[in-house]
């Protein structure tokens, strides 16, 4: 019995120093390893946590992960020595961070006549305390002044909110932060030393668009333990394991972007369940001024302008600087200077204001007379037959964006524009700072060392490291039983709600041959081609990362389970992973519409078949289906064609679901504008109220389209009077259809070329009457998807071509 007793003895020692709770008068050394806090439930741990060399932060850790958390800091912009450092709990109650014995760092700045405590309770949130008669009287604690990290309910409030890290090993306050602002939104900003600017929720959009209640009468927003966030301000969101009782932090990541992690007890690390912003280029100042952010399947990416160099490769922050003088550019003088042309290029924010011009030329001659007040300009039809100039006074927040409907330009010394080549292309992955390695600059005398207590102390470590190794062991094997168990049921549960088949994201990456076979881009995701486990062949849509949880993104998809005609698009299966959303649906071997239309695979019949099968899938979605759809996006590039060449409306990224008793009040669940240039009705342009009509207006500019083989996003010529002047799709058609002496003779005069004459003269005839009807301003005057039917329907037994 003397040796298990010996054991016992040194395991109560070892363990003896781990308490949750420091008293009055006492401290927590730097020097002594085992001076620490630890939770009832020995997850969290208080103590000094190493940032750098000889640079240490008081810090609260989440120990069960692989590595350990910190979840906050005390002192993270001014780390103390490790030396003579401690943290101590004085007799008056006030709590003090002295570095190096002799400066105070940080204080609670609190003085008490009670005994006062200082506790770290079982959610990580550290306290100091006075317990009179049993009742606890909070004095100060963590939780009321959040570094990056909110823990489950911690609460965000007007003088509480998040500031990112400068990286990942730098702990220092960074650019990003959570924070409700003057009219008590909560808003993630960017603030540098010298500007500053909110990039979530969207800044061009007002509050109400998205969902939220300004000057509300509190400011407080919350994450509960079931993975649910609710803001004051109107802003929720769930988690993708919504209601599994599992540890999350909420943190606002170096990059900009606002996460939420949940702790996988069986990998025991954190996994992404929900993110703010699923396109990363949109964070601001995240590459730097004079610089370009760009997002692939890689990950983000910068690079400097054409005439830019990069400041410093470690921290993109800074941006890039001119390979130039400003004195290179004479003022108001066109001789001096060229401009750049940057297509699908963004920069947000900067404006010296906002010129309403006709002609590229009338802006390039108001960013010269700016000088050195204009680095380049952003040009932007304004879908009133007239363009917006916006010269900018500094080039940040840069972006390639495909579907962005204008155009930059970046002003260079004539030098520099004719001698350089392209734009640079060279993506640098983004390294946003480097970490914290300067020593403090601070000499002390060496301590003595006693070696037999050192020997004992590190014995009775192991001891305990090896006893709780196996009480792990044991638990982790019957957790892991226990949950495998729970996933099977839970599967099948998802299975049966959705109607779908779920697949992992290793499953598509595999089919996908690691997303290498692009097939199709557009507003909500990149879509590829795959072979799935049973060789049918899929197009995969990867949609933009994870802005929503999985309990909505499921419901979502659910609601798409219930659509079921033979002219929409078929939905096989799913993934919902972490940060990944995908759908899986099934492959059109012919593409879209718009592949096959300018690129004159379609004869009549075809077309007109097209026509009429894209008009009653419309007509489902508007009033056969249990739940009212808007499409908002109809264009050829979302019609596509089956081996048949028969018609699938597809692509619901900018879609939305309506419950029936909604249709009154549509235009509130809606932002400001949505759909492509050159589709979209007058009433996304004049902030009218939104209804199927939005549809209708689309569809028959795409049967123009259709008709004339022209694109409605180009110009086309039209002779008037004596002279030839431009027009758009539509008004070329009316122009024709008017001044034609007969039907023949403008049917000839728009019909397709590629047709060859080849065409059944009363369909071509109708449809251009639907189409013309389709497109009326007032959409009082358009007749619904049902009626655009029956009027097809009618003529649809004429085949007789030409």
């Amino acid at each position: 019995m003397y040796i298990p007793i010996f054991f016992l003895l040194i395991l109560f020692a070892s363990t003896s120093f781990a308490t949750d709770t420091l008293t009055q008068s006492s401290s927590l050394s730097i020097e002594k390893t085992n001076d620490t806090l630890v939770s009832i439930n020995g997850d969290f741990s208080a103590g000094f946590f190493q940032v750098g060399e000889n640079a240490f932060c008081f810090s609260i850790l989440f120990t069960r992960s692989i590595k350990p958390t910190v979840v906050w800091m005390a002192n993270r912009d001014e780390p103390v020595n490790g030396k003579d450092s401690k943290l101590t709990l004085l007799k008056n109650g006030n709590l003090v961070l002295i570095d190096a014995g002799r400066t105070t760092i940080w204080t609670t700045s609190i003085v008490s006549s009670f005994q006062v405590e200082l506790k770290l309770k079982n959610n990580g949130n550290l306290v100091l305390r006075t317990v009179q008669g049993g009742e606890e009287t909070v004095l100060w604690q963590s939780f009321d002044s959040p570094t990056d990290t909110l823990l489950t309910g911690q609460p965000v409030t007007e003088k509480a909110s998040l500031v990112s890290s400068r990286s990942e090993t730098n702990y220092s306050s960074s650019f990003y932060r959570l924070y409700f602002d003057n009219d008590n939104i909560l808003r993630l900003l960017y603030i540098a030393p010298s500007l500053s600017s909110v990039y979530w929720p969207a800044p061009w959009k007002l509050a109400v668009d998205v969902g939220r209640l300004a000057y509300n009468i509190s400011k407080t927003a919350v994450l509960d333990v079931n993975g649910k966030f609710t803001s004051s301000d109107g802003f929720q969101f769930i988690s993708s394991d919504y209601q599994t009782r599992v540890y999350r932090r909420l943190l606002m990541d170096p990059d900009g972007n606002l996460r939420l992690y949940s702790f996988n007890e069986e990998s025991r690390t954190w996994d992404v369940t929900w993110q703010a912003i699923n396109q990363p280029c949109t964070v601001h100042g995240i590459c730097g001024a004079n610089s370009m952010c760009t997002h692939d399947a890689t990950g983000r990416s910068c690079y400097c302008l054409e005439g830019f160099k990069v400041k410093d490769p470690n921290d993109w922050t800074q941006g890039c600087e001119p390979e130039f003088s400003s004195s290179d550019i004479v003022c108001n003088n066109s001789e001096s200077a060229s401009f750049v042309h940057l297509p699908h290029t963004e920069f947000y924010g900067y404006d010296v204001g906002v010129y309403r011009v006709t002609s590229l030329k009338e802006c390039v001659g108001i960013c010269l007379s700016l000088c050195d007040n204009c680095k380049g300009f952003q040009f932007k039809f304004n879908e009133v037959a007239t363009y917006n100039c916006y010269p900018k006074t500094i080039l940040l927040n840069g972006r390639d964006t495909p579907n962005f409907d204008g155009e930059s330009y970046l002003k260079l010394p004539n030098a520099i524009a004719i001698n350089s080549k392209k734009p640079l292309n060279k993506h640098s992955p983004l390294n946003c700072s480097v970490s914290l390695s300067q020593p403090l600059n601070r000499t002390y005398q060496k301590a003595k060392r006693n070696t037999a207590l050192r020997f004992l102390v590190w014995f009775a470590t192991g001891v305990a490291v090896f006893e709780i190794s196996v009480i792990f062991l044991v638990w982790f094997f019957l957790f892991r039983t226990n949950k495998q168990s729970n996933d099977g049921d839970q599967q099948r549960h998802i299975l049966s709600a959705t109607g779908f088949e779920r697949f992992t994201y290793s499953e598509l990456k595999r089919a996908t041959k690691g997303f290498t076979e692009e097939v199709g881009r557009g507003a909500g995701g990149v879509v590829y081609k795959g072979t799935l486990y049973d060789n049918r062949v899929a197009a995969i849509k990867r949609l933009g990362e994870a802005n929503q949880g999985a309990a909505e993104f499921l419901a979502e998809i659910s609601t798409i389970g219930m659509l079921n005609h033979m002219n929409l698009i078929d939905m096989w299966g799913y993934c919902v992973e972490g940060k990944h959303r995908m759908l899986v649906y099934q492959y059109m071997e012919h593409g879209s519409l718009s592949q096959n239309l300018f690129s004159n695979a379609l004869d009549w019949k075809k077309r007109f078949n097209v026509a009429l099968g894209t008009a009653r899938g419309l007509a489902y979605l508007h009033e056969e289906c249990l739940e009212w759809v808007l499409h908002c996006d109809v264009k050829p590039q979302n019609i596509l064609l089956d081996s048949d060449f028969q018609p699938k409306v597809a692509d619901f990224g900018l879609s939305k679901l309506l419950n029936r008793d909604e249709r009154g009040s549509s235009n509130l669940a809606f932002s400001r504008m949505r759909g492509t240039r050159g589709y979209m009705a007058p009433e996304w342009v004049y902030n009218l109220r939104i209804t199927s009509k939005v549809d209708v207006y689309s569809y028959g500019i795409v049967v123009l389209e259709m008709v004339t083989g022209k694109s409605a996003m180009e110009i086309h010529s039209v002779q008037i009077g004596g002279g030839i002047e431009q027009r758009r799709l539509l008004t070329w058609v009316e122009e024709k259809v008017k001044n034609a002496p007969t039907s023949r003779f403008w049917i000839e005069e728009i019909a397709d070329p590629n047709l060859e004459g080849k065409y059944n003269v009363s369909q071509v005839e109708i449809l251009v009457n639907v189409a013309l009807q389709c497109v009326q301003d007032d959409m009082n005057d358009r007749p619904s998807m049902s009626q655009v039917v029956e009027m097809l329907q009618s003529h649809e037994k004429y085949t007789h071509i030409n």
